[in-house]
């Protein structure tokens, strides 16, 4: 890969995944709105380009990259947790944008596409097949994401572009000011309370920030077209095995309130070739759990 397009570098995704391919020697044109977070970027040798969701239809114009590799779709307006979960008219807005962005990559001329997207589209399957479940807010904005891809394949397909589409576990690291579940337990248990949880049997999968960057990266550079893969572990382990050792790490002595709230539907990840990504790349997650927890506590709390 010589160069890239990334759009929503300087989201917690697109500013670790742009970071990653200016290590690797690759050209970067980093899209997004936070002119604070590109001037950042532009200083690590990123060329930036400030550029709306509305602009994603013209971006060949705005940016004016030729002979690009991959465009790298991370940009997705509200991110994962609060209202943007709920709100349908955003989310369908953002499978818009990223049609947008599919042709205005095919009129590019970009060679690969990749979508970064989730893996909770895994649970509108399930809804579907099986009608004694029932849906989550979440499945508005999985539902963005899959429409996205959905759409976004068949243009990539009929445009002469190849597609890819990356399943990402739940993320956690430095950078990301969400209130997802891991930094809301991570805070807790630094400041000693106890957290509230579900009784957590189901299967679970945490990935730190630079296994996502770094998957994201193989996935553009050896990728196949048209193909599913899961940025995540290749072993799976309980929710409450993931939060017990998170719990160990940063405060053995604090109970953890398992049942306190009635556990999610669980995911199928019979629905997902787990080994894809190592079959195909040879990509495995390498962060190191405790390492990664203690680095991404101590940001939390400001230090």
């Amino acid at each position: 890969m010589r160069r890239a397009v990334v759009t929503g570098a300087t989201g917690f995704i697109g500013r670790a995944l742009t970071e990653k391919l200016l290590e690797q020697g690759v050209e970067v044109e980093a899209v997004g709105r936070d002119e604070q977070k590109l001037n950042e970027l532009y200083s690590r040798g990123a060329k930036t380009f400030r550029v709306s969701f509305e602009g994603y239809g013209r971006l060949g114009e705005a940016i004016d990259a030729r002979d690009v590799d991959v465009l790298y779709h991370c940009a997705f307006a509200g991110g994962f947790g609060g209202e943007a979960l709920r709100d349908y008219s955003l989310q369908l807005e953002n499978a818009k944008h990223t049609c947008d962005a599919v042709v205005s990559a095919i009129n590019m001329g970009v060679k690969r596409f990749v979508l970064a997207s989730t893996v909770n589209t895994v649970e509108l399957r399930s809804l579907i097949e099986d009608e004694t479940v029932f849906p989550r807010y979440t499945c508005i904005y999985s539902m963005g994401k899959l429409a996205a891809e959905i759409m976004g394949k068949t243009l990539a397909h009929n445009g002469g572009m190849e597609f890819s589409t990356a399943l990402i576990a739940m993320p956690y690291g430095e950078g990301n000011p969400a209130r997802t579940l891991p930094n809301i337990v991570m805070e807790q248990l630094s400041e000693g309370i106890r957290p509230r949880l579900i009784e957590g049997n189901n299967l679970y999968d945490l990935v730190y920030i630079d296994d996502v960057a770094a998957g994201l990266f193989a996935v553009g550079e050896h990728g196949r077209e048209n193909r599913d893969y899961y940025i995540g572990h290749r072993k799976l382990r309980t929710f409450k095995a993931w939060m017990t050792q998170l719990r160990d790490i940063l405060s053995p002595e604090t109970e953890l309130g398992f049942g306190e709230y009635p556990d999610a539907p669980a995911l199928n990840y019979g629905y997902i070739d787990l080994d894809a990504l190592y079959r195909d790349t040879g990509f495995e997650c390498q962060a190191d759990f405790a390492e990664s927890i203690r680095c991404t506590a101590a940001w939390l709390a400001g230090g």
